[in-house]
């Protein structure tokens, strides 16, 4: 089972993504022979820096990718050093499934929906400030993107801060931490100052993940981004899915510059990164700074699961309101206009949403447990599995459209969706299982090996039952990250298959808010009812624990 899993691994990722990789780079040099173009040429490079806004959206997508990833990294930083063996810390680990299973696309669209000029914080504060009217304020789409910023730094905290705590719990830092406060560091510093150098190298590839979605977002792009002109992700989308076929060639081309970008801050990155390491080297964190990393820290966790709640709340609202005028706080009444609605038009995208995500996430598993059933885990080559995270999706999502018309996948979309699905669910399902499987026991598989046990009984009756929850956990990790892919879906069907995700942005830009805070609310349920299965299902290795203790 590890030798198949090892070579579908590379034959369902690896290879399809280098070659779809290729098929971005080719158009951008002019060879598109489908279309005609059979002579390399920099004339879709001519074209891409003379469309108009081209400048102004590179501007906006390096500005939104390189301060969300920047804010990011620093508020996971800050909460897990100031929330550190506190009450708080335990709370918000409970939370953070349901913080990480919030598809984007959902997220985005309450983001708007809380801070928008007609929004509910407006709306709240409208006595206060005498407002009769919405404030003529950019605070979403706004045209420095520092709307989008915000929104992508908030959603992409919790998946930094999972790495943290997953990283923190296999070092086992507690006695090297008790020992440092033992002379004297308060809690923040001692935190920073040993457990942050130790954990960092695990921190590098989410954090290039980070930065390679933050350059390329689409999805929040559509809902808070500026839109004359947009992000520069947004443009390319426009371009690959203009009707003129010749605007395929500049779209790589625009696809081939994201790439590089996302290349060049990574280089730039890591010579940051080295400087700072020798900057600081011996040398105590200021007293002051570990202060200011406390108190944000601190606000931060308090805010993420309130956005959350709140995200939820403003959702519900939308999705019952009758009539909601500016600058009333609450609707004047409800109605189930809304609902009535979803049930005659979403039941087909929640069907194939559902169904994509299971498939993925028990394809998707059965892989990632062969790779781990591998001598050390499958190898070095594996960390190529973060190849699709990061690369900037839409760097090659589209490319890989010429893979599946050779394959003649392009008159199977569903195989074509499974297969672009799959790209993204792999890498995040070894992320959350490799640490469970590295720390698990080998006495257990020695015993039972000793009593003549194969591989495979001791995987099914010793190994899995042991380690259900990780699994169950990395199910509805794998059910959340197919839910929420947008632009894969768009890229393998050319939109001939509705999800959820497509469906609640083509609403959002037909402007009707209570259609659209309906389908982010069915969106948002399929991944929080999966994370909350993977939380309160029963086990039954545990129950048996728990027997054996009384």
């Amino acid at each position: 089972m590890s030798r198949f899993a090892a070579l579908a691994v590379g034959l369902l990722v690896l290879l399809p993504t280098l070659a779809g990789l290729c098929g971005t780079l080719l158009p951008a040099f002019g060879l598109l022979p489908v279309l005609g173009f059979t002579e390399p040429s920099l004339e879709p490079w001519r074209r891409l820096f003379a469309a108009p806004g081209t400048g102004r959206a590179l501007v906006l997508a390096l500005l939104s990718g390189l301060g969300s990833t920047l804010l990011a990294l620093l508020l996971s930083l800050a909460i897990a050093a100031s929330t550190h063996g506190r009450a708080g810390e335990a709370r918000l680990r409970a939370l953070l499934p349901f913080l990480l299973a919030l598809p984007h696309a959902a997220y985005a669209v309450a983001f708007a929906f809380l801070f928008a000029p007609s929004g509910l914080l407006v709306r709240l504060l409208a006595p206060a400030l005498g407002l009769s009217r919405p404030p003529d304020l950019p605070t979403v789409n706004d045209p420095w993107a520092f709307s989008l910023t915000l929104a992508l730094a908030l959603r992409e905290t919790p998946f930094l801060l999972f790495v943290l705590w997953a990283a923190a719990d296999r070092a086992g830092l507690e006695h090297r931490l008790a020992a440092a406060r033992c002379l004297g560091r308060d809690r923040v510093r001692a935190w920073l100052e040993i457990a942050l150098p130790a954990l960092w190298p695990s921190l590098r590839l989410p954090l290039l993940a980070v930065l390679a979605y933050g350059l390329s977002a689409v999805d929040m792009a559509l809902v808070l981004g500026p839109t004359a002109p947009p992000v520069f992700s947004v443009l390319v989308l426009r371009w690959f899915t203009d009707p003129d076929l010749d605007r395929r060639l500049e779209a790589s081309a625009g696809a081939l510059l994201l790439v590089a970008l996302a290349a060049l801050a990574a280089l730039c990155g890591r010579g940051l990164e080295a400087a700072c390491i020798r900057l600081s080297r011996g040398r105590p964190w200021p007293v002051a700074l570990a202060r200011v990393a406390d108190v944000a820290g601190r606000f931060a966790a308090v805010l993420l699961p309130a956005l959350g709640l709140a995200s939820g709340v403003v959702l519900l609202l939308w999705s019952l309101a009758g009539s909601w005028r500016f600058p009333a706080p609450w609707p004047a009444g409800f109605d189930l206009a809304g609902w009535r609605w979803a049930g005659a038009t979403l039941p087909g995208p929640l069907l194939t949403t559902v169904a994509l995500a299971a498939g993925c996430a028990i394809g998707a598993l059965l892989l990632v447990v062969g790779l781990l059933e591998r001598p050390r885990g499958g190898g070095r080559w594996v960390a190529l599995l973060w190849l699709p995270l990061l690369l900037p999706p839409i760097g090659f999502v589209f490319g890989l459209q010429l893979v599946w018309i050779l394959l003649g996948l392009d008159e199977r979309p569903w195989l074509a969706l499974l297969w672009a699905h799959l790209l993204f669910v792999l890498p995040y399902l070894r992320l959350v299982l490799a640490g469970p499987w590295a720390g698990f026991d080998p006495r257990l598989r020695a015993a039972a090996r000793s009593l003549g046990a194969r591989p495979r009984a001791v995987l099914a009756r010793i190994v899995l039952p042991v380690l259900a929850r990780p699994v169950l956990a990395a199910l509805a990790v794998g059910v959340s990250v197919s839910a929420a892919q947008y632009l894969a879906t768009l890229a393998a069907t050319g939109g001939r298959v509705a999800t959820l995700a497509t469906e609640t942005l083509a609403l959002f830009a037909g402007g009707d808010r209570r259609r659209v805070a309906v389908a982010a609310l069915v969106l948002a349920a399929v991944p929080l009812a999966a994370a909350s299965a993977a939380l309160f299902l029963p086990v039954p290795a545990e129950r048996a624990r728990r027997g054996g203790r009384r």
